[in-house]
């Protein structure tokens, strides 16, 4: 966290709670980095990486050649590919860069220099402005990024916030990019500008930070739904009678055969003449297994008596009705197995009870 020599004069209070001195100071200190720390990663989408080195120098500006106007940009050091970049400084965002210039400068008219450690270069970088530094004893120090996680998750902490589980939220620097992009996007950027503010590679990579469900998905199955329904017959749409509505209830009665259920949708008749061990619509009931077992045992039979009197058409469709209870069994059998009841080891009521409920036997109620 950041250092307690931040400032030279403190300024402690008594917390009413726990009766324990509290550092306002320094408390003060951790909120507006906090705050510094999320507004710049929300505002620019940069990693956390590109946050450490920005400095006073990054703030450049442009001129429009048409109307002459200067445009504030914010230019960000490369830190995962050599092409460095060029973003536009929202007012929101100027407000924040100019509230750390001014913490940091004080009184003085130009940001102390510091030199910060580069941890994947394994090297010391020149002494610079940086933007993100803090006093440490007698001299100015970079806040590391180190720093600046321990500040997020402090400030996620403090929160209180939870998911849908009712766990406690977890923030990284990098989720603060994937809502960037995804609010850039929502609100009218074109996906290639989007990777170029984001400085990735291939749009791919842009559209994988995209954190909500395409809209325009949702906007043309709708459409679609819209020109379907207008090429249907507008009687398909009023509401049923009740002649109509005690039909479509009845096929879900019809639907219960001996062997189990059948699937067939609404409105169609039975393809295969209620031979329903043939049919891949039917869902066996495993408590009719014995039947389907009849069944097979009766056809087995029937080949055999079939081939014995020289009746070679009928084997042929025996066959294939030998070939369906045999698929119809198997299903049967995979269906019990999902069904198969696993002891998870849970302690009975009376087990409970006993090691929690202390009973008083009345002399009255004791065997004689």
């Amino acid at each position: 966290m950041l250092s307690k020599h931040t400032h030279a004069a403190k300024t402690w209070a008594e917390d009413p709670g726990t009766g324990k001195r509290r550092d306002l100071t320094l408390e003060e200190h951790r909120a507006f980095w906090s705050w510094a720390a999320v507004e710049v990663l929300r505002h620019t989408g940069i990693r956390i990486e590109e946050l450490a080195e920005l400095s006073h120098h990054s703030l450049v500006q442009y001129r429009l050649p048409t109307t002459g106007e200067l445009v504030p940009l914010l230019q960000i050091a490369p830190s995962k590919t050599d092409a460095e970049r060029l973003l536009v400084i929202s007012p929101e965002l100027a407000d924040v860069l100019s509230a750390i210039i001014s913490r940091v400068r004080g009184s003085r008219p130009m940001l102390p220099l510091v030199v910060s450690y580069d941890i994947h270069e394994r090297v010391w970088n020149p002494p610079m402005p940086l933007l993100f530094q803090q006093r440490h004893g007698i001299e100015n120090r970079p806040i590391t990024i180190h720093t600046v996680r321990a500040l997020l998750n402090a400030t996620l902490a403090a929160t209180g916030l939870t998911d849908g589980s009712n766990r406690p939220l977890n923030y990284t620097p990098h989720d603060f990019r994937r809502i960037f992009i995804t609010d850039a996007i929502l609100n009218g950027m074109p996906p290639h500008i989007a990777q170029l503010v984001a400085g990735h590679k291939a749009i791919t990579t842009t559209m994988g930070y995209k954190a909500v469900y395409p809209e325009e998905v949702i906007n043309g199955h709708r459409a679609f739904i819209a020109r379907r329904r207008a090429t249907r017959p507008g009687e398909e749409y009023r509401t049923p009678t009740d002649e109509e509505w005690d039909d479509f209830l009845g096929h879900f009665e019809r639907r219960k055969v001996a062997h189990g259920t059948c699937g067939r949708a609404f409105g169609t008749t039975c393809i295969h003449e209620h031979a329903c061990v043939r049919c891949a619509l039917l869902r066996p009931d495993p408590a009719q297994r014995h039947r389907l077992a009849e069944v097979r045992d009766n056809l087995l039979a029937r080949i055999a008596e079939a081939e014995r009197e020289g009746w070679r058409g009928e084997v042929e469709g025996l066959r294939v009705s030998l070939a369906g209870a045999e698929q119809k069994l198997a299903q049967v059998e995979q269906i019990a197995t999902q069904r198969t009841r696993i002891d998870l080891g849970m302690p009975g009521f009376s087990r409970i009870a006993g090691r929690h409920v202390t009973t008083t036997r009345h002399p009255t109620n004791e065997p004689s």
